[in-house]
């Protein structure tokens, strides 16, 4: 398939620190969701993946050890390297082993819950760590610039019109959360985020409770706290998130106690969310520090403790704690998660007990119909290594996600959400049994001049076919404000429509082209 261009606009983020957690109660009762669907014979959602970002750039080559190269390793990176002794074997595999600060990941392992993605990267890597990362979220080539993530654009496909008529009786739930540092533009569709940000667990924990978290002061804080306000006081998906949360609960001892591990604290709000009856399909959690330029262990005659350690020590033990916990809760069927990092570092270590800025890493998939195992071959370490060498990669990045559409949601054309065909990887036991393809995003092209504006602007869209289309002029949560065209006929090609501002006050709104085969939504601004 050759790539095709889009018509792009970039998201909004916003940023938030990361707050110390209050306790929280909650209410398993008989009225719970999720366990009278188990009782009734079936669940109310279908499968849901959790995606967990390791920001900065984690050191593959210590986290999962190429135990072959193992010697020519110890000539370059000494100082930092896990001594052999210390690392922890696999069952059915003598050529590796994880990082001593991994138990519940080797557990996981041995159990049959985990499978290693090896060399994941992308080609012309790209070293900055914001660039790269978008990459990632985008899922764009290195020297393509898309505004869109693809999450956002695999939701966009899957629900059309989104915003308007959402939340609707057949998705009444976000489509997508996240819970974080950051707001990404993994789940940001063509004019508008397709998911629900919830900027750290502290922040749910006052959302849930009735209570306003203060916006970060930074430029995008007046947006957030306007989206905030809207979503609260419309109710659109305050009642959905919090009455999952009144009901859902955490079966799992397994946790850290709350504030100890600030990623297993994300996970917990989500399994929360899942068994609260939540039909969210995409979860994204996140984790910083991954950035290990120095001290990335504390003393090179003991590099089994340190910064790193302590990350990877997080990872293990909130993923054991949430797989333990979908057991427990019967969703262990439905749900899958999986890690990923915007790269890998060098093979040799730096003069600071560090690495620096890297390419290729392993990624993990995780959850009970994972095909367990290693895909892939261990990173080759050559005899000499010249400076700031890297890992080559083995796997796009894409074909992981490729893989994901196709084998756990059931997407037969993940091009259509990737601009382009990927080998996809033996990752999931079972492609899901609601097979479908997705109607492509560039089915209907839509842009609008001048814009900003202040009187009139014009809006042009491309049809790939005739069809009768309705434009509809909308705020920022989707209500309709006015029906500009209602069923009008267009035939296939480039027509234009006039829309005029009319009394709306200044403000950012939505406009929504739909027609027989699909809608599209973009982003105006009234100055």
């Amino acid at each position: 398939m050759k790539r095709r261009n889009f018509l792009q606009y970039a998201g909004i983020a916003a940023g938030a620190a990361a707050f110390p957690l209050n306790g929280f109660a909650v209410n398993p009762t008989a009225r719970l969701p999720f366990l009278r669907a188990l009782a009734e014979g079936g669940v109310p959602n279908g499968r849901v993946l959790v995606l967990i970002q390791l920001i900065g750039g984690n050191d593959g080559l210590n986290t999962f050890i190429p135990l072959d190269q193992y010697d020519r390793l110890a000539n370059v990176r000494g100082s930092i390297l896990i001594p052999q002794s210390q690392t922890l074997s696999l069952s059915g595999t003598a050529h590796n082993a994880l990082h001593p600060a991994m138990p519940e990941m080797r557990s996981l392992y041995d159990g049959g819950y985990l499978s290693v993605v090896q060399n994941v990267g992308y080609p012309n890597q790209d070293y900055s760590h914001f660039r790269s990362t978008d990459i990632w979220m985008s899922a764009s080539d290195a020297d393509e610039f898309l505004g869109t993530g693809w999450v956002g654009r695999y939701l966009q496909a899957e629900y059309p019109g989104y915003p308007a008529g959402y939340p609707s009786p057949d998705m009444p739930d976000p489509l997508a959360i996240q819970i974080g540092a950051l707001t990404s533009m993994t789940f940001m569709g063509d004019s508008v985020p397709m998911g629900f940000a919830i900027s750290d667990p502290q922040a749910f924990y006052q959302f849930v409770n009735d209570l306003v978290e203060p916006a970060p002061n930074s430029p995008y804080g007046d947006e957030l706290s306007y989206i905030r306000l809207v979503i609260q006081q419309a109710q659109v998906y305050y009642a959905a998130v919090k009455g999952a949360a009144d009901v859902g609960q955490n079966l799992s001892g397994l946790y850290p106690a709350q504030g100890e591990n600030p990623l297993a604290d994300q996970l917990k709000i989500v399994a929360q969310l899942i068994s609260g009856g939540l039909k969210t399909p995409v979860y994204l959690v996140t984790l910083d520090g991954f950035d290990t330029h120095s001290e990335q262990v504390d003393d090179a005659s003991n590099p089994a403790v340190g910064t790193h350690a302590t990350l990877l020590r997080w990872v293990s033990e909130a993923i054991g704690a949430f797989q333990d916990d979908l057991n427990l809760l019967g969703a262990a069927d439905r749900v899958a998660g999986m890690t990923f990092s915007e790269f890998g570092r060098t093979i040799a270590a730096n003069a600071s007990l560090g690495t620096d800025h890297g390419a290729a890493a392993p990624m993990f998939a995780f959850g009970k119909n994972v095909i367990p195992g290693i895909i892939g071959d261990n990173p080759q370490i050559p005899a000499s290594v010249q400076g700031s060498q890297d890992l080559p990669m083995q796997h796009d990045f894409r074909s992981v996600y490729a893989s994901a559409l196709q084998d756990w949601f059931g997407i037969v054309n993940p091009e259509s959400i990737l601009h382009d065909d990927f080998p996809i990887l033996p990752i999931f036991k079972a492609a899901s049994t609601n097979t479908h393809a997705l109607a492509s995003e560039n089915d209907i092209e839509a842009v609008n001049f001048p814009n900003p504006f202040r009187d009139t602007t014009t809006v042009q869209f491309h049809l790939p076919a005739a069809s009768r289309i309705t434009l509809l002029l909308m705020d920022l949560n989707g209500r309709i404000l006015r029906t500009v065209a209602d069923q009008a006929y267009f035939p296939a090609g480039d027509n234009r429509l006039q829309l005029e501002r009319g009394g709306l006050p200044p403000g950012a709104y939505l406009y929504q082209i739909r027609a027989r085969y699909g809608a599209v939504t973009k982003r105006l601004l009234v100055i």
